[in-house]
């Protein structure tokens, strides 16, 4: 395995943009994974240290184990600073404030965006929400070497986001692998049924369909229930991106999901605790 895994997908999202009736620029994706992987190329550090440092850390908290205790579809709440299409969102929210207020509300788990240069997240965020509830955490980020693996487990996270598109095949099979070793659960993200056999025959049981498409960045809310017949009952299914009512979780409950994650319609309520448990109907 190496230190920097740099291998494109199959089909690198920029041929793929630039195939895509109308796209002339790369994707948002494809200028986020640049300066990951920029950024991993620089990193100096010994992989083996890191490892052996990851293995040593207390147990994690059951990230997946936590979505099927949860008695019905359960609520990933996050905490986002702002994204690149939308800009800022919570700005200046109180990572632990916020995520007391996801726990009361009736939360299964947290997800904590920790990527800096474009979400203006950082690990602090996610050690802080960690620190003040006992949920399971999911470090919301780019994974594209085992470094951040081992960085994910240092700081704290229980779970690390693995996205089907930005990892070759083998990459995301070297990953999901170390992941398990380090403790960590995987959360494989795929946006069609093609990227869903990809996670599939690599093993992942934890997948989640991300119904904002990498081109436009607009939500197609019909793309988790495409997506979800095209994975067995035994995968936990996670439903990301559009998802704002309790009808949406109605409709995705229907369609085999296991979980919602929700991010922008719960960090801009000005009652967080209130909107997860409207989400839940309760």
């Amino acid at each position: 395995m190496s230190s920097c895994t740099l291998g494109p997908p199959g089909v690198p999202l920029a041929v793929r943009a630039n195939n895509y009736a109308g796209a002339n620029m790369a994707t948002y994706l494809d200028r986020i994974l640049a300066w990951h992987r920029r950024r991993c190329s620089e990193d100096r550090r010994d992989l083996a240290q890191l490892v052996e440092a990851a293995r040593a850390c207390a147990p994690a908290r059951g990230f997946a184990n936590a979505l099927r205790a949860a008695g019905g579809v359960a609520v990933i709440a996050e905490l986002k600073r702002r994204s690149p299409s939308k800009g800022p969102l919570a700005p200046g929210l109180d990572p632990a404030l916020v995520a007391k207020a996801y726990a009361a509300g009736g939360a299964s788990c947290l997800s904590v965006l920790t990527d800096s240069e474009f979400f203006g997240g950082s690990p602090e965020d996610l050690q802080a929400a960690r620190a003040a509830v006992e949920l399971p955490v999911l470090r919301k980020d780019f994974t594209v070497s085992p470094k951040d693996l081992c960085d994910a487990r240092l700081m704290g996270a229980d779970a690390v986001l693995l996205i089907a598109a930005a990892l070759g095949q083998e990459e995301m099979a070297e990953l999901l692998q170390l992941a398990g070793e380090l403790g960590l659960d995987a959360l494989v993200e795929v946006h069609d049924e093609a990227e869903a056999s990809r996670a599939l025959a690599v093993g992942a049981r934890l997948v989640g369909v991300n119904q904002r498409d990498l081109f436009t960045f607009e939500v197609d809310t019909g793309r988790a229930l495409r997506v979800a017949e095209a994975l067995p009952a035994n995968i936990v299914k996670v439903a990301e991106s559009g998802v704002r009512s309790s009808d949406d979780v109605a409709r995705l409950a229907a369609a085999g999901f296991h979980a919602v994650l929700v991010g922008e319609a719960l960090v801009t309520s000005p009652d967080p605790a209130h909107a997860v448990a409207s989400l839940l109907g309760r």
